[in-house]
């Protein structure tokens, strides 16, 4: 009898957990249904039409400006100031990978319109963040390694003097071609692992912008894409500079990152009336690129950019160009985490 007193209070606390966490409920199932808030079809192709344009002509000014100055004097490979501007183009890669790219990633794999098993029992997102990283860093290897073992194929003498058509080749000058040489591939692998990492980003956050129809969520996305994308591509033309391409694969690799995001808006536009972010593929597709990007981005910008140049002589024997260094990395870093509070992407 004492038992069926407390019955009212238990009931009573359990309506109340009912009443309490039903939105909350409500909200999760709600999110994996198209939103059509604040939808202007008529006004958001106006503002897509300005992205693609500002976007474009941002991508290419950022990418190419590395690429235009590399013959000034000032900015040579041996000059104070190269270092300072390829740490603060790694900074801005690594915040890319690290604040905008990982927590996209992070969001979609972790959505509640995913199933639980077996999407939210195993962190997805690191796991091929941290693969990525490594099958870059073995493809890398892979190649360099291809390289140097087939300079060593051709069998020409390290010590002493071999002839040639034109007199005689020292066997230390061609230690050091061949060096060069090598060096000259792994900077070419950089910048096409490089390119591939953010170009896969980029057509993600083209296709979601392109997919909206929501005025008021394109407009803030402009300025801070065209930032976004000026940012990443004075790393990936610093990178390119390196590489030393002839004039077509330069102009390839500059119109390929260009162009990406712009292409991707769109294809997002075509595809706005069947596309839903929030779609369970679409979720898993977005999710898997981005954790492998994002890992890309980060080995790059941490073991083939700050590593490379943070251990040279010339930087490491310069106390005023080291702290230097480390200031542009933090501002290279800063900005991006800036555009990733206040433009949300």
């Amino acid at each position: 009898m004492n038992n069926l007193q407390f019955h009212p209070y238990r009931i009573f606390t359990i309506s109340s957990l009912v009443i309490l966490f039903q939105p909350l409920l409500v909200s999760s199932r709600c999110i994996c249904e198209k939103q059509y808030k604040d939808e202007n079809t008529a006004q958001a192709v106006t503002y897509k039409a300005i992205a693609m344009a500002s976007i474009l002509i941002a991508s290419a000014i950022g990418v190419s400006l590395p690429l235009l100055l590399k013959n000034v004097s000032a900015l040579g490979p041996e000059r104070a100031i190269y270092f300072l501007i390829k740490a603060f183009a790694a900074g801005v890669i690594l915040a890319t990978g690290f604040l905008h790219i990982l927590p996209d990633a992070y969001d979609s794999l972790k959505s509640p319109c995913l199933s639980e098993n077996p999407w939210g029992g195993f962190p997805f997102t690191g796991f091929i963040a941290m693969m990525a990283a490594i099958l870059t860093l073995m493809m890398e290897a892979f190649a360099t390694g291809y390289h140097k073992r087939s300079e060593l194929r051709k069998a020409q003498p390290v010590n002493g003097d071999e002839e040639s058509d034109g007199g005689h080749l020292h066997g230390s000058a061609f230690v050091l071609e061949r060096s060069n040489s090598s060096d000259l591939i792994r900077q070419r692998v950089i910048s096409q692992v490089l390119e591939l990492g953010i170009v896969v980003h980029s057509v993600i956050i083209g296709i979601s912008l392109g997919a909206s129809e929501s005025p008021n969520t394109i407009k803030p996305l402009i300025a801070a894409l065209s930032f976004h994308q000026f940012f990443e591509g004075m790393g990936l033309g610093g990178c390119i500079s390196q590489a030393k391409y002839k004039l077509k694969a330069t102009i390839i690799m500059v119109m390929f990152f260009s162009l990406t995001t712009p292409t991707g808006i769109a294809v997002g536009l075509g595809i706005s009336k069947i596309y839903d972010e929030n779609s369970p593929t679409a979720l898993v597709v977005q999710g898997v690129l981005n954790s492998a990007s994002a890992g890309i981005l980060i080995y790059m910008a941490l073991v083939d950019l700050l590593a490379t140049d943070f251990m040279n002589p010339k930087l490491q024997s310069n106390v005023r160009l080291q702290l230097g260094a480390y200031a542009t990395l933090l501002l290279g870093a800063a900005s991006m985490s800036v555009l990733a509070k206040c433009g949300g992407i």
